[in-house]
């Protein structure tokens, strides 16, 4: 969640060890399992054996982030930028499509453990994280501030937050915002942390809390669609959000790239992002752990 940072420092540590010691190159790729030569290729001739056996894509995401990952009013199918951009990548690598909803925190573990191919979920791209994963960015956000409607505390910025009862969701990228504020706070922020979004806000609903930090995009539309919220205009740690894949499984990898990469082109990505009014959000080019990819 700009979502989530992943903490989770001794697995970070053990994949790394796993991997040989992987790290980026200047051109954003990593060491691995045999890359395939992408030149003159399209994407479903990238997909590596062992994927292409299954023929299909098994995408993870953390349910509870709209426009990004939602469910259909009454219904328990997810929808959202990256379940619908996940499918097309799908289409686009010549594979069937599954979601599953997981905990965020569950994510990762999950894609080293092989449960899932890739995990699309909001999912900041971050050197810690880079530790254990690489990233084909697909969206750029950052955190911004959400009060009950009219601020009624007059909060304007981080600042305002010191001596007073914040909640941000475990595992965010935003509750390490918060965190890096307090560490220079005279009076201290007291942080609760909750699950998600929407439970967090819940806090601020009943008074527990008089802020939380959410994903701007998710922000905006939480406050729209129940008019119980503001939203500041400040981005903190505005950066790109990437589809995680195991750092061993390079190839797989180039292919997700290499699908982007046609979606960019035919005109599908940018249809994606329309559909939920976050085109402005969109990445320039196709990028790999922030780099341009190639």
């Amino acid at each position: 969640m700009t979502k989530r940072l992943y903490v989770a420092i001794v697995g970070a540590l053990m994949v790394s060890a796993l991997a040989g010691g992987c790290g980026r190159s200047s051109s954003g790729t990593a060491a691995g399992e045999d890359a395939a030569t992408t030149t003159g290729k399209a994407a479903k001739d990238l997909v590596p054996e062992d994927v292409r056996k299954t023929g299909t894509l098994r995408v993870a995401t953390s349910e509870g982030y709209p426009p990004m990952e939602m469910y259909k009013e009454g219904t328990q199918e997810l929808t959202g930028v990256d379940p619908d951009l996940g499918a097309a990548i799908a289409a686009k690598l010549g594979l069937k499509f599954s979601i599953t909803n997981a905990a965020f925190d569950g994510l990762i573990p999950g894609l080293q453990g092989g449960r899932w191919d890739i995990v699309m979920s909001s999912m900041s791209d971050t050197e810690e994280r880079r530790a254990a994963v690489d990233f084909v960015d697909y969206f750029n956000a950052g955190g911004a501030i959400m009060v009950k409607k009219g601020n009624p505390d007059g909060i304007k910025n981080l600042e305002d937050l010191c001596g007073r009862t914040v909640v941000l969701a475990k595992g965010s990228s935003n509750l390490a915002i918060g965190e890096k504020q307090n560490e220079k706070c005279a009076t201290k922020i007291t942080i609760m942390q909750s699950e998600d979004a929407p439970t967090g806000l819940l806090s601020i609903d009943s008074g527990r809390a008089v802020a939380t930090i959410v994903d701007y995009p998710v922000a905006v539309m939480y406050a729209k669609d129940t008019g119980k919220y503001d939203v500041l205009p400040e981005q903190y740690d505005a950066g790109p959000w990437g589809i995680a894949i195991d750092k061993r499984k390079t190839a797989l990898r180039d292919a997700v790239a290499k699908a982007m990469e046609e979606l960019q082109a035919d005109g599908g990505y940018k249809s994606v992002l329309d559909k939920y009014g976050v085109t402005a959000n969109a990445v320039d080019g196709v990028l790999v752990n922030t780099q341009p990819w190639k």
